[in-house]
């Protein structure tokens, strides 16, 4: 199986035996008031425990130069001294303006992902571009009807679904295995979200 198949239809697609699935409806736009929402977001108590353990994750296990896809707005990229990519176009500018815009699809080192793998029409070219290591946060579920059943099941926004296994044995089609999981994010109060260290090895 192609580690991100889309057959066109427009309801929820799920692999059972490779506890996956895909909405493939039309990404949702991303301009707006989205870059104002997660800079607030950011500067809340919550974001700054979020952003604290997100760079603890990475720098256990990288201490390398990191690209954020998905930057949020943006703390995750000022202190871990990263780079970013993004799509919406205030977030560009805000990385252009600090020289910290990077395209990751034309390959680096580690790719950090929080609450971004599940956006990306093609999240398979994403991790394919990083050499060495994928740093995730997503929502996890139990099946499909759980995940049809969750808060968390948002077709154009949220276009791939994944349970835990799932997730790792993708990663593992694309090179990847799995070095580190933990649910801190789920325990600072963000239900059913789970965070994942990467490892290329082939």
């Amino acid at each position: 199986m192609n580690p991100t198949p889309n057959f066109g239809e427009a309801t929820l697609i799920w692999w059972p035996e490779y506890g996956m699935g895909h909405h493939p409806a039309a990404p949702m736009n991303y301009d707006g008031s989205y870059w104002s929402e997660y800079r607030e977001r950011d500067a809340s108590a919550m974001g700054a425990q979020l952003t604290a353990a997100r760079v603890d994750l990475v720098r256990r296990h990288w201490a390398g130069e990191v690209v954020d896809v998905g930057i949020g707005g943006g703390r995750f990229v000022e202190e871990v001294e990263g780079q970013g990519f993004d799509v919406n176009p205030e977030a560009i500018a805000w990385l252009k303006a600090g020289d910290r815009y990077r395209n990751p699809y034309h390959g680096v080192d580690a790719v950090t992902c929080w609450d971004s793998l599940e956006h990306i029409v093609d999240p398979a070219a994403l991790v394919a571009s990083a050499r060495h290591w994928v740093f995730v946060s997503m929502p996890i579920y139990a099946n499909a009807q759980d995940c049809l059943q969750s808060r968390h099941y948002k077709p154009s926004e949220h276009l791939w679904y994944w349970e835990h296994d799932g997730l790792i044995r993708w990663f593992q089609r694309l090179g990847f295995e799995c070095r580190e999981h933990n649910t801190m994010e789920s325990i600072l109060g963000r239900d059913g979200i789970h965070s994942y260290a990467f490892r290329r090895t082939a």
